[in-house]
């Protein structure tokens, strides 16, 4: 570049400093909320707003007034549907819950009622979850054995489910729904497929007709106690729950083959039920060592308030037991929500879905139900069902109400085995091998923490694999803060482009300047490695061009495009810089500095120190400044100096 085609760049304006309190609710408003709810209320009258209010919280009141009679078709062939699924599978996740089997039934009844009214899924359908049923058994199972004291056991399930929904509608109303993004998607992926798995070798005491089994949920453990009663194995209830998982997997088998089957795979839980229950009864299989249900109580759900037991000696294994069943069962119910929700582009509202779940497990626990979320299983079936709205969430608990008001005695000879065979067949399809083939192919990292959270859960115990994956993800977070990227940028042949000399091997380095790009926000976690790893640069940098005899460095040219923020520390370690800089006898120069990090350096005199004519709006500017300077310098060897003593 020659002298004549150099322009004197733009300056790079300084923003005007705005009042702290202004700062800190613009900073506030923007973490918790991203989305602006309150802007529907500008300009409203108070009782417009009062109403906008209440649709806010109970979204019903929004969509009800343009609800149709074809909806409503739609809704009650899912409704019924879903139903057909959440009867059996209530019951059996509540066994597998330790927890008396009708209450799997009364959790299928009133929270799908208040989902309905405060949810924002269409497409959610309200129900137990196995992963939180293994988690009231591990957690709760340790503190109060479910057969010596059901009682007990009992109040601290209801006492656990409160302090769920509590946190969980806490979350919602403080906008803190960030804290869920913690369980990523790798984190999930490997602590349902462990989860799935632990079910699955719990499930080995009803197929196999164990009365005595272990509460532990690691691999050894419920391998030492399946394996030291094999006196006691039952091959009339091996040969019944082989049978029937058979039967539930080809049904599923044949439902993937073709979507419009999607009702075999919804009916097949119900039907082994009463099959189970029929051939229980006719061929007199209890007196045979075939386990059943029993007598279930008709009548709608009791009130449990009473039994809420917030002066247990207990109490912080119950508090312990429902945050953590609470994230679970936000984590998955959400996403389950939002996958379904991209299918018919609508927009789900997640802190929304927080209380939503929060309500309706407060108002459970009031109501003799435990823990309930949004099965990926009910809802699928749902989906594929055709429903519309969360109708269909009334129409199932509609139905549930109808089998406990006066179906619940056909339910005593029901075997425990079909039970089993019901969570066995649901659990496989919550061991998503393919999805890890996936990890391993895109991310090696992801792949350790699904790993890890598998493998935590299956050979440790549930708590210990959602810590390990969780401290994991967390680790990574901090080493991307800690540990920033930074990277030599080269110029893009025949254009002003500057990009990765890695990422773009055409890139051209730029002869006597350096090119570095910072690639997040500089704080007291990363200002020291910032530092060296720049110095560092700076030595090779000096160090390669005197190898290959080319121009010296001359220029150290900091791209701070990507560079968000910036605190004291971050600052300090730029002053650092500039020392080091200035002792080789180099020229430090900044381009693209945000508004934030611009209005810091100003403040902190940093900018005076360095020469506001030394910072520039692109990196192409900073570059065609440095390449005039050389030029010049050639030309007349003491501009150079005399420029220097000017700026100090």
């Amino acid at each position: 570049m020659g002298n004549a085609d150099y322009e004197c760049p733009r300056r790079v304006s300084i923003p005007p400093s705005k009042p702290f309190f202004n700062s800190l609710k613009s900073g506030l408003k923007e973490t918790l909320f991203p989305d602006d709810p309150f802007r529907q209320f500008k300009n409203q009258s108070a009782s417009r707003k009062l109403l906008l209010g209440l649709q806010y919280f109970v979204p019903i009141l929004e969509w009800a007034p343009r609800y149709t009679f074809e909806f409503f078709k739609s809704d009650l062939l899912a409704g019924i549907t879903i139903a057909s699924l959440a009867v059996p599978q209530g019951i059996s996740y509540a066994n597998l819950a330790n927890l008396p089997p009708i209450l799997g039934l009364y959790s299928s009844f009133v929270p799908p009622l208040v989902y309905a009214m405060m949810g924002s899924s269409k497409d959610l359908a309200v129900g137990t979850v196995a992963v939180g049923s293994l988690l009231i058994s591990s957690m709760l199972g340790k503190e109060v054995n479910p057969n010596e004291n059901p009682k007990l056991y009992v109040q601290l399930a209801l006492t656990a489910t409160f302090f769920a929904g509590v946190f969980q509608a806490s979350l919602g109303f403080l906008r803190l729904g960030f804290v869920v993004d913690f369980l990523s998607h790798a984190t999930i992926v490997g602590f349902m497929g462990g989860a799935a798995t632990v079910v699955c070798l719990q499930q080995l005491k009803g197929i196999l007709g164990l009365v005595r089994f272990t509460h532990a949920t690691d691999l050894q453990s419920v391998m030492r106690s399946v394996f030291s009663q094999t006196s006691q194995w039952r091959w009339e209830s091996g040969v019944l729950g082989c049978c029937f998982l058979l039967f539930l997997l080809l049904t599923r088998y044949f439902s993937k083959k073709k979507a419009t089957f999607f009702w075999i795979n919804a009916m097949a839980p119900l039907t082994s039920v009463i099959l189970g229950s029929v051939l229980v009864y006719f061929t007199d299989a209890e007196r045979h060592g075939v386990q059943v249900i029993g007598q279930l109580k008709k009548g709608l759900n009791p009130p449990s308030l009473s039994e809420l037991d917030f002066g247990s000696p207990y109490l912080m294994t119950a508090v312990k037991t429902g945050v953590i069943i609470g994230v679970i069962a936000l984590a998955e119910g959400i996403a389950v929500g939002r996958s379904f929700a991209m299918f018919k582009n609508y927009h789900i509202d997640g802190n929304k879905e927080m209380v939503a779940f929060g309500m309706m497990n407060i108002a459970g626990s009031c109501t003799s139900c435990y823990l309930t979320a949004g099965p990926f299983s009910r809802s699928a079936v749902n989906f594929n069902a055709g429903c519309k709205t969360a109708v269909s969430n009334i129409v199932m608990a509609t139905a549930v109400m109808i089998t406990l008001l006066f179906l619940t005695p056909l339910f005593h000879y029901t075997p425990l085995v079909v039970l089993s065979s019901i969570i066995i067949a649901a659990m496989l399809g919550l061991i998503d091998y393919e999805a890890v083939i996936h990890l391993w192919k895109l991310d090696k990292f992801d792949f350790i923490v699904c790993m890890s959270a598998y493998v935590g859960v299956v050979f440790g115990s549930v708590e210990i694999g959602l810590v390990i994956a969780v401290t994991i993800s967390l680790l990574r977070v901090l080493l991307s803060v800690a540990r920033p990227r930074t990277f030599v940028l080269g110029n893009i042949p025949n254009s002003v482009t500057y990009r990765s000399i890695d990422q773009y091997p055409v890139a051209k380095s730029v002869p006597g300047v350096l090119i570095l790009h910072i690639d997040a926000p500089i704080y007291f976690a990363n200002a020291s490695y910032l530092r060296e790893r720049i110095s560092r640069w700076i030595y090779g940098e000096e160090e390669k061009l005197k190898i290959s005899g080319e121009t010296g460095l001359q220029y150290v040219i900091l791209d701070m495009s990507s560079v968000g923020s910036i605190d004291t520390s971050g600052i300090s370690m730029f002053e650092e810089i500039k020392k080091v800089v200035d002792r080789r006898g180099l020229k430090l120069l900044l381009a693209n500095p945000r508004s934030e990090v611009i209005k810091k350096l100003n403040n902190s005199k940093f900018i005076e120190n360095i020469g506001q004519e030394w910072i520039y709006l692109t990196v192409a500017e900073a570059v065609a400044a440095c390449n005039f300077m050389l030029h010049t310098c050639k030309s007349n060897p003491e501009v150079e100096y005399n420029s220097q003593d000017d700026n100090v």
